[in-house]
């Protein structure tokens, strides 16, 4: 199901047949290095993954990460989307591409579309994003979207700092 459209991409709902495509994101290097490993090493609890994080924030919460698709190919490039942690006020934007996607413009092009869903789709008032310190990408991205850093903090659970940036959208008259 397609919940987001812009330009060259389309963002849609996870399902279990991204399994191998969840596998080969969540075990790639720079995912491991800035968000962190989550054991995912087989199919099987790829699409574990897939029901117990994504789907389940879908439905819970109406919003989640969703697979970032090209719309001329339909192939899998990454995601990004919104999610709800209970350690932030705020719901959190995330994204994360497979590498050989980077440098194309995709990240941008689909966090903005997803603030845009953020604000006229779930009449969010403001967001937040947390990258890790040394991922300079990611806190650049964050910077050009209109993000502002708020403190650098350790989050519960975690060991190493991690960057929480604030975006208030612009109030609507």
């Amino acid at each position: 199901m397609h919940i987001i459209s812009s330009n060259r991409l389309i963002l849609r709902l996870f399902n279990t047949s991204d399994a191998a495509f969840v596998l080969e994101l969540l075990n790639d290097p720079g995912w491991i290095k800035n968000i962190g490993d989550r054991g995912i090493r087989n199919l099987d609890q790829a699409r574990d993954w897939i029901l117990t994080k994504p789907l389940e924030s879908q439905s819970r919460c109406g919003f989640s990460f969703y697979v970032v698709v090209l719309k001329d190919t339909q192939t899998a490039i990454g995601i990004c989307g919104l999610i709800k942690r209970e350690m932030l006020q705020n719901v959190d934007i995330g994204y994360a591409f497979l590498p050989q996607y980077g440098g194309q413009g995709y990240a941008i092009e689909a966090a903005r579309a997803t603030m845009q869903h953020a604000r006229q789709d779930l009449g969010l008032s403001q967001l937040a994003a947390i990258t890790s310190p040394g991922n300079v990408k990611s806190n650049s991205l964050l910077k050009k979207l209109g993000f502002t850093l708020e403190e650098v903090l350790v989050l519960p659970g975690e060991e190493r700092e991690t960057n929480l940036y604030a975006y208030r959208f612009p109030v609507q008259e």
